[in-house]
């Protein structure tokens, strides 16, 4: 049985996606990215420029990346 808890996604301003709960990112042929298990935040790349893709490295800061959506 998978596990219950809740999964969040927090979308930071000019910033990456972050995952917080037990969450599997898989690739295009459905193997599974390796994951530290004492990470308990996932931050994903928005910017594209990442060296770490599909995972945030900081390059936003450096590329001028800049999204700030908010729910309606």
């Amino acid at each position: 049985m998978s596990d219950p808890s809740p999964v969040s996604i927090r979308v930071r301003d000019n910033g990456p996606l972050l995952l917080e709960g037990a969450v599997t990112i898989f690739d295009a042929e459905g193997r599974a990215f390796p994951q530290p298990a004492d990470k308990p935040v996932i931050a994903l790349c928005r910017c594209g420029h990442s060296g770490n893709r599909p995972f945030c490295d900081g390059s936003h800061k450096t590329c001028n990346f800049q999204a700030a959506e908010r729910a309606s």
